[in-house]
Order: C-alpha cells, then sequence, then structure tokens
C-alpha cells in the first residue's frame, strides 16, 4: 500500500479557521470522489496551537493506494481534475509538499476517539544514507517510542527512496505519527524515561534543529 502525505499550507491573508472549514467541509467531499483511493484522511492543526505564532504547517493529508500504477490511474481522472482546480481556493500551492511514502506501525494500537495526534516533519542527518537513517529509525528508536506508556499508536512514514534519486531531494524525509488519549497523556509522555531515550538518540539520524511538530484532530473522510 502507498501513503500520499501532503503538506499543506493556507493561502496568504486566509484565516485558519476560513482554511479549515473549506478543506473539510468543500475539498474533503470533492477528493472523497476520486476512484482508487482507499483511505483518506486529514489532519487538523488544533487551533490553541497558533497562539504562539505560524506552525510548521497548516495540516496534513494522508492518502492511501494500492499502489504507483492505481497512483497513475487515479490522476488521469475527471475527478481528481475537480480536486486539483480547487486547491488553489485554499492552499498555498507555491508550499505545498506531496510525498509518497510507505507506512510502518511501530505501536500498533487502535486510535482513540476524540484523541490527539502529534505529528512531526523530520530532516535525516546531513551526509547519512537515507535507507542507514530509515533503518535505524524504524529498527532503533522506534522500539524505544513504543516502550511509552501513554502512548496508543504510533507510525512511521518513510519517504520512498527513489525520491533521492531525483534532481531535487524531498522536502521532508519522514513523518511520524503518534496518538495519545489527551493533551495530558502526552505531556505525562514527554516526562517519561522511554521518551528521553527517544530524545538522545535523535542525534544518531537526525538534524539537529530540524524537527517540527505540530498537534492535531483527524478527520476520517474515506475508510
Amino acid at each position: 500500500m502507498l501513503k500520499i502525505c501532503e503538506v499543506a499550507y493556507r493561502n496568504p491573508g486566509m484565516s485558519v479557521e476560513d482554511f479549515q472549514s473549506h478543506w473539510l467541509g468543500t475539498h474533503g467531499p470533492i477528493v472523497a470522489r476520486i476512484p482508487g483511493i482507499r483511505r483518506y484522511v486529514q489532519c487538523h492543526p488544533k487551533l490553541a496551537g497558533y497562539r504562539n505564532g505560524a506552525l510548521i504547517c497548516d495540516g496534513l493529508a494522508e492518502i492511501w493506494v494500492d499502489d504507483k500504477e492505481a497512483l497513475r490511474a487515479m490522476t488521469q481522472t475527471a475527478e481528481f481534475a475537480t480536486a486539483k482546480r480547487d486547491e488553489p481556493n485554499f492552499v498555498d500551492g507555491n508550499r505545498l509538499v506531496e510525498l509518497l511514502t510507505t507506512e510502518t506501525a511501530i505501536k500498533d494500537g487502535p486510535v482513540p476517539k476524540d484523541g490527539v495526534k502529534s505529528i512531526s516533519l523530520l530532516t535525516f542527518k546531513t551526509g547519512m544514507d537515507p535507507a542507514a537513517c530509515q533503518a535505524h529509525w524504524r529498527e532503533k528508536y522506534g522500539p524505544i517510542a513504543a516502550e511509552i506508556e501513554t502512548l496508543r499508536r504510533y507510525v512511521q512514514c518513510h519517504v520512498l527512496l527513489g525520491a533521492y534519486r531525483k534532481l531535487e531531494p524531498p522536502a521532508f524525509d519522514g513523518i511520524p505519527m503518534a496518538w495519545f488519549d489527551n493533551i495530558a497523556d502526552m505531556r505525562i509522555s514527554g516526562a517519561s524515561e522511554p521518551y528521553a531515550r527517544t530524545k538522545a538518540d535523535e542525534v544518531n539520524f537526525l538534524e539537529p534543529g530540524k524537527i517540527g511538530t505540530i498537534l492535531t484532530q483527524e478527520h476520517v473522510i474515506v475508510g
């Protein structure tokens, strides 16, 4: 299964509330009609996160399709064209980032109802082989994170390695997603011994100072 992660930014001058309303109420149903989509989720940042200014992004869309052939077929449909025509109504196309990824469930628990979903955008260590970084993240870092007691579910989205053979490298190297029952449990996790070990391990594969995180509410549109 292939997973497309779209890192979105709202149009300049558009309010967060209007952006989220259009994305969920207008754009969501348009995308839902595209043939071949197996699952479609919108992740909207909590409004409280904007109290201190702009966030690393204004939202993230997750779209699952069977494979690259299914993706190519999907992009040739009239429904896909309609969705692309709607994007300029709320999305800053100059900043939109689309990543083809595979998802690995490290802690395969259920998504808590009305929980909080933490999403980070990662940059791998400069000069380090992306495949080695992915292996370290999945096989060494992942099991440590899974020990965090209040963490309900944890997945890693790994950018397809073919992206590194292109002229321009991907804007981000990986997207981890972590679910908690509530904000209080997430704060408890930050004081845990396994969390401290994950932070200590980050220097082994991540570029210092390049991690950004948003707290979101997810909306399942398809699936």
